[in-house]
């Protein structure tokens, strides 16, 4: 066998090209460092056939004028792209692909060397004038770079990018008012993963000219914000307490940074006004969003404030208006509420205040008309906050239905107004309403279900959210 390969190199050489092709496909990717060290392997015994058949890589064949020349010099150009190949892939193995930054700085090196082997090649190999073929190659270089000009923008502006690191794999952003989570970063553009679920590719040499807005940064906090515009009929300081209750009712928001409410622009009809806050990023922003809009407008309603200085003036009452986004109540006629909001009597409460203690049984079902109110259930010793509510949301469930203790306590967080509907007046309510009677069944199931995954820490059986989804979504 040896003396076959002695008398017949060139062909073997070949052979062991394809097999280094095929074992290239068979080897899984997983094993990476198989994969090299079977073609630098490869390499070293083709090098080794062709010196011994007498050819130098360094030098043309020594057969002009025959068959075996050409063969020959394409396996000498052959061991030039194939050394170049094999240092690449040792490069890869040696710095691995860490983020866009290493990726690129490897495709940088690769062309590089893939350019000095092609030089070699034309200079040793095929006996070319390397200085006319340089001069030649520059000529070429400034015709195709005017060509591609918009391309190499991208290409340079890209290599800026990743020197700079305004944003990385997997950060949330805004570029150019395309707002997307980076999912690659290649030569020519970066690839965002919109909240839509499609992908938006925007050119490197745009992302590096225009204003780029990291959400991601500090990468552990990401920014949640909304804006209303309100009649400038409306005192502003009515408008801004309103928005701050809504910052205050929301759980998900980090107390540091502090939410935060300013008034962004006017004009002769309208005011246009943020709230912003923080979430751990992971968190379900455009859940956090939704709940903002829902809280702001709640707040407003109870503030008495319009979106629009269009909006018609409502006639109900304000204990009526009530009535109406309470979710356990939608089975009741227009006229029944009428008759149960001349029932509901107003309480008042300060910032701090306990409005149902845990334990007690409540005497009266209570109707959020403005604050915050803040639940809490026990841990042992102690108690944790399981979420917070806004108006249109009720508590004492459990005494109306059961006469039943409370399972929680409520604090007012803010100053607060509530509405109180007699046990008598809610009970007759019920026994007329089996619907407003299997509505409360079903809130008070799922609090208690709620209080139980939150105390045995089984998030995955809350919804995002966890308590807060029991406060909004339910009362």
């Amino acid at each position: 066998m040896l003396a076959l390969i002695q008398n017949h190199p060139l062909i073997f050489g070949v052979a062991l090209l394809l097999m280094d092709l095929l074992a290239w496909r068979i080897i899984p990717s997983e094993l990476r460092t198989w994969r090299v060290l079977g073609r630098v392997l490869c390499f070293l015994l083709f090098s080794t056939l062709i010196i011994d058949a007498g050819l130098n890589p360094l030098q043309p064949p020594p057969w002009p004028g025959s068959t075996l020349n050409l063969v020959a010099t394409a396996l000498e150009i052959v061991w030039w792209l194939y050394c170049a190949r094999t240092l690449t892939v040792v490069l890869g193995l040696l710095m691995p692909r860490i983020g866009h930054a290493g990726r690129l700085l490897q495709d940088v090196l690769g062309a590089v060397i893939f350019l000095v082997a092609v030089v070699a090649a034309a200079a040793y190999v095929m006996q070319l004038p390397v200085k006319g073929l340089l001069a030649t190659s520059g000529v070429m270089a400034i015709v195709i770079g005017l060509a591609l000009q918009s391309t190499l923008s991208d290409v340079f502006s890209g290599i800026v990018l990743n020197t700079t690191k305004p944003y990385q794999l997997d950060d949330w952003i805004s570029i150019d008012g395309t707002e997307g989570k980076v999912v690659e970063i290649d030569w020519r553009a970066t690839h965002l993963l919109t909240g839509k679920g499609s992908t938006v590719v925007i050119p490197n040499s745009v992302a590096a000219k225009t204003k780029v807005h990291n959400f991601s940064r500090p990468y552990e906090l990401t920014n949640v914000s909304i804006s209303l515009r309100v009649s400038t009929q409306v005192r502003p300081r009515r408008v801004l307490d309103a928005l701050e209750k809504t910052l205050q009712g929301i759980s998900a928001l980090l107390a540091d940074p502090k939410p935060k409410v300013a008034i962004k622009e006017s004009d002769l009809e309208s005011m246009e006004y943020e709230a912003s806050g923080f979430i751990r990023t992971g968190q379900n922003k455009t859940e956090v969003r939704n709940l903002m809009f829902d809280l702001a407008h709640r707040h407003l309603e109870a503030a008495g404030i319009a979106f629009s200085s269009e909006t018609p003036p409502q006639p109900w009452s304000r204990p009526r208006l009530l009535l109406e986004d309470v979710k356990i109540f939608r089975a009741l006629s227009s006229e029944e509420k009428d008759t149960l909001s001349q029932v509901m009597a107003p309480l008042a409460f300060s910032a701090g205040q306990e409005i149902l203690g845990l334990g007690e049984v409540a005497d009266g079902l209570l109707v959020i008309g403005t604050g915050v109110v803040s639940a809490a259930v026990p841990d042992g010793a102690n108690m944790i906050e399981a979420g917070r509510m806004g108006p249109g949301e009720i508590l004492g469930e459990e005494g109306i239905a059961n006469d039943a203790p409370s399972q929680a306590r409520f604090t007012a967080l803010t100053s607060c107004v509530l509405y109180r509907i007699e046990r008598d007046a809610i009970r007759t309510c019920l026994d007329a309403r089996v619907e407003v009677r299997a509505a409360i069944t079903r809130l008070r199931t799922f609090r208690e279900q709620a209080s139980r995954n939150l105390l045995l820490q089984k998030p995955q059986a809350i919804r995002k959210g966890g308590f807060l989804s029991w406060l909004h979504k339910k009362s």
